[in-house]
């Protein structure tokens, strides 16, 4: 793999679809209800992207009729609309959480449209005795226009919060941000930027015109090994993503995947209520051949 020698801008990034000016936000895409309105931040949060990395942001929804601002953190939020955690815990667009099991070193279409995939890559293990996978997603794949980006937690055997676990590819070349909040990096032709919402292990996919992916890498810790009985061996962390997907457009009606299903306007969520581990099922109409590939039974993207 090449590595890429980009311009790094060390500054703050703009909203893709708002814009801030002293404790104000206003939407920029035109079919939003809040389009050029200027919607005051609150006082609790005046800054969408704070100097603290613990601080919350001021956020403005552009699908909102409402065009209220509200206080955000910018990490994924695990208990948030979009997020993709854990053995993986899903929260659909609907609001319904969800567990879709996967199997270990395949990968599956978590968003699919016809201008959008973007893809996940399962690790995991199965101890003696279980019938099924432990997984956790540990790269993800994004394909829009003609251009791939990939973000990956690198495998630790110890993990190490002083050390950076993530890798950064834009068609297929390899490109670095610098550890520090706020240190952003943005492709040549603007369409991605990937800005750190913390020193080191989590930042912000933003990609143009469509949202943002927040994404933090972290490892399977003894604890959550000891809880659930995942029989982590030693030498491996099982270092894995967690993630938040925030669309700052509506996703077109004609949208699939293992989580953009969930934002069809008329998706039923089968998954049952009121047990430990709801599942919903789809491994067949999501798997695909790699993390940058589209040939899911259900995928629907074009480039």
């Amino acid at each position: 793999m090449k590595l890429l020698r980009l311009p790094l801008l060390l500054v703050v990034l703009m909203e893709i679809t708002a814009i801030s000016a002293r404790g104000t936000l206003t939407c920029l895409n035109r079919p939003s209800p809040c389009f050029l309105k200027k919607v005051r931040c609150p006082t609790q949060c005046p800054d969408p992207k704070p100097v603290n990395p613990k601080s919350k942001g001021c956020f403005l929804d552009c699908n909102s009729p409402k065009c209220e601002t509200i206080c955000r953190g910018r990490r994924p939020s695990c208990n948030g609309i979009g997020a993709g955690c854990f053995d993986p815990r899903f929260i659909g667009g609907d609001g319904i959480v969800f567990y879709f099991h996967g199997r270990k070193d395949e990968h599956f279409a978590l968003v699919s449209s016809p201008e959008l995939q973007i893809n996940a890559r399962f690790i995991g293990l199965r101890p003696a005795g279980r019938n099924r996978d432990f997984t956790w997603i540990q790269a993800l794949g994004i394909l829009f226009g003609s251009h791939a980006l990939t973000v990956e937690a690198t495998r630790a055997r110890r993990w190490d919060d002083g050390v950076d676990h993530f890798k950064f590819s834009l068609d297929d070349e390899q490109f670095f941000v610098p550890e520090g909040h706020l240190s952003l990096w943005k492709s040549p032709d603007r369409k991605f930027a990937v800005e750190r919402t913390a020193r080191r292990n989590s930042v912000a996919v933003s990609i143009d015109g469509i949202g943002e992916v927040a994404v933090s890498a972290v490892p399977v810790d003894e604890e959550d090994d000891r809880v659930h009985k995942y029989g982590r061996p030693s030498d491996d962390s099982f270092a894995h993503l967690e993630v938040q997907f925030r669309f700052s457009v509506a996703l077109p009606p004609r949208v699939e995947g293992v989580l953009g299903r969930t934002y069809q306007p008329n998706f039923e969520n089968r998954a049952k209520a009121g047990v430990a581990m709801p599942v919903l099922g789809g491994e067949d109409k999501y798997r695909t051949s790699s993390l940058l590939s589209a040939d899911c039974e259900h995928c629907l993207f074009s480039s």
